[in-house]
């Protein structure tokens, strides 16, 4: 994960306002005119068939969205300067590639991103109330007439705003709240003005006073009135490289729930960006969606890079996979793998980027120009098998296999068969196998390749493939053999050894209710009676604890340490598993874990396979 010193900050920021950079007065609040966009908003009536429309947020959404372009620097796309981009003409222009080329694999979304109520030069307007006021020129015809058009092509809205007040629309305290007597933008903050979101370009808005709801509400019903379908909220904290008081909005997120149930239309919630992991329970409580990293953009001459973050979605994805499901999903943000050059990746990465995506059940939005995506692009956007992955009934998948350079990530479906991607990480062509003992069972299975639509037959114990750099394979594995036995030795038995700092501690998620922790600065834990029948390599099966991502030295008897990195669990009360290969001797064997110089992960258990592999 980048930090937040990384020198894109400045560029992320604009995606809210460049406010750091304006002087506080350039946007002020204007009089209602007879446009369409300061009209009355009333509530929007459900339709009649609420009753059998799909539950919100039922699979992820799939779509388009404008940011990836508006922030490129790739030559043409912002002409008239950054962020140029965002006009309705090319909005509209891209609805209609979506609605050709795109619809019918289930694509539906046109999200329009940051800068809409925001002139050339970035100075943002407000109407009489001090909500967001589209920029005449960037939308001549305003949100409304946008929103009809992309409903015309059987698609959905989707609209942007941060949280907040914008420092711009506060007005000295003295702009009424739409619909609510006597209440002012005074009545809505903290008395000493105090900033929120990640860029700080808001005020936050106090909820212990009942102006401010009316406020929220307020925007929710004109969202409503110009027909929007979706809501991505931006710079919400804890998240955003923010924590504290100041930058805690789940009241905020929890106010928005409220006042888009209240229009009676159903709205999409989207939280971005790098959402904190501790609040997931919120997030999902009162959202549909949530970002759990920073920008995928690069903020260069493409559109993403490899280096910038497409990779960074490996190690922070996993912890947090148990919290995504039907009603809200983990967001990885846009795939952008359908133009080729602009993309500013290799084709082997463009695939391993957009499986990445199908396999965590991200929600699939391209950022990409879709009226001129190239013919591999299409196929990975387009590719039926790949997208009823990430549509499917089926958990997301996560990694059985350590965080290594070469890595296996797989999930059981529910008819029993298991979703399994190789990915090679390295930059040099390396050979990845996914062993079937890390899914649970022995002997054959039937593998399809979903990439390219091809059965390749029946493999025994492994499938091995040799892939490029940051390159992989994605399966589907029916399993045909036998469940895998094997003998389980707890952590904290008495017969361990602890060295160091490790010390056995309570942990009710963990097997035997104990774990060996603290294993940090040369802490050790050693299995001292590990016990098999054959010599060989096997592949055992460790059960840890770890709320970010830790390396561990595991070693057998005296043989070679080998050093892993384990994914994140999410936090320090889930157990996941991982699947590690360690070489014994027919009978008794030692097996160590040592955090070297590090702090290493808390161990629960280790599972040993009844035969090594073959």
């Amino acid at each position: 994960m980048r930090s937040p010193s990384y020198s894109v900050l400045p560029a992320r920021g604009l995606r809210a306002a460049v406010v750091l950079a304006l002087a506080a007065g350039l946007g002020t609040a204007v009089p209602a005119t007879a446009h369409a966009d300061t009209a009355p908003a009333p509530a929007v009536p459900a339709t009649a068939h609420a009753d059998t429309a799909p539950a919100p947020a039922a699979r992820p959404f799939m779509g388009w969205s404008s940011w990836s372009m508006q922030s490129s620097k790739y030559p043409g796309l912002n002409p008239d300067g950054d962020y140029s981009y965002l006009t309705e003409a090319n909005v509209l222009k891209q609805a209609d590639a979506l609605a050709k080329k795109l619809k019918p694999y289930g694509y539906e979304y046109v999200n329009i991103d940051s800068g809409w109520w925001r002139d050339r030069s970035w100075k943002p307007g407000f109407d009489a109330n001090g909500r967001q006021r589209p920029d005449p020129v960037r939308f001549p015809h305003g949100m409304k007439a946008v929103a009809d058009h992309i409903h015309g092509l059987g698609l959905k809205a989707g609209i942007y705003l941060p949280v907040g007040l914008e420092k711009e629309a506060y007005g000295d305290g003295k702009v009424p709240v739409r619909d609510a007597d006597g209440c002012t933008t005074a009545d809505i903050v903290h008395g000493d003005l105090r900033t929120t979101n990640g860029w700080d370009s808001a005020y936050k808005l106090d909820f212990s006073r009942p102006c401010t709801q009316k406020y929220v509400d307020s925007q929710a019903r004109l969202l409503a009135s110009w027909g929007y379908d979706f809501l991505k909220l931006d710079g919400v904290g804890p998240g955003s490289f923010k924590s504290g008081d100041n930058y805690d909005n789940v009241a905020d997120v929890a106010a928005w729930q409220k006042a888009i149930a209240a229009t009676g239309r159903p709205i999409h919630l989207e939280l971005s960006w790098s959402l904190d992991i501790g609040h997931a329970a919120d997030w999902k409580k009162y959202s549909h969606g949530w970002r759990v990293d920073t920008d995928v953009e690069c903020y260069c001459n493409t559109l993403v890079s490899w280096e910038n973050s497409v990779d960074d979605r490996f190690a922070d994805t996993p912890g947090w996979t148990r919290h995504a499901g039907p009603g809200g999903w983990n967001d990885l943000d846009s795939l952008d793998v359908g133009n080729g050059a602009m993309d500013g990746l290799t084709k082997a990465e463009r695939q391993t980027y957009a499986t990445l995506w199908a396999i965590a059940k991200s929600p699939l939005y391209t950022g990409d120009d879709l009226t001129r995506l190239d013919d591999y692009g299409v196929k990975l956007l387009t590719n039926r098998e790949v997208i009823a992955v990430d549509q499917s009934a089926s958990p997301p998948a996560r990694p059985v296999t350590p965080s290594d350079p070469q890595q296996v990530w797989a999930a059981k479906n529910p008819d029993g068969t298991y979703t399994v991607a190789l990915f090679n990480l390295a930059d040099a062509p390396a050979a990845v196998t996914a062993d079937f003992s890390a899914l649970g069972f022995t002997g054959k299975a039937a593998v399809r390749d979903l990439w390219n639509h091809e059965n390749l037959g029946s493999h025994r114990n492994t499938i091995t493939e040799a892939l490029p750099a940051h390159g992989s394979r994605l399966f589907t594995v029916t399993p045909h053999g036998s469940a895998l036995t094997t003998t389980g030795y707890e952590a904290e038995a008495g017969t361990n050894t602890l060295g160091g700092n490790a010390s056995v501690a309570d942990c009710s998620a963990c097997s035997g209710g104990k774990k060996v922790g603290n294993l940090y600065l040369g802490g050790t834990l050693r299995f001292d009676h590990v016990v098999v029948d054959r010599p060989g390599t096997y592949l055992i099966e460790v059960a840890y604890v770890s709320g970010d991502a830790r390396p561990v030295n595991v070693s057998a008897g005296a043989g070679a340490v080998t050093r892993h990195t384990f994914p994140s669990t999410g936090d320090w009360g889930t157990v996941e598993k991982v699947a590690v290969p360690v070489t014994l001797k027919a009978g008794s064997n030692t097996l160590t874990f040592d955090s070297g110089p590090d702090y290493a992960p808390d161990i629960d258990r280790v599972d040993v396979p009844s035969s090594p592999r073959q």
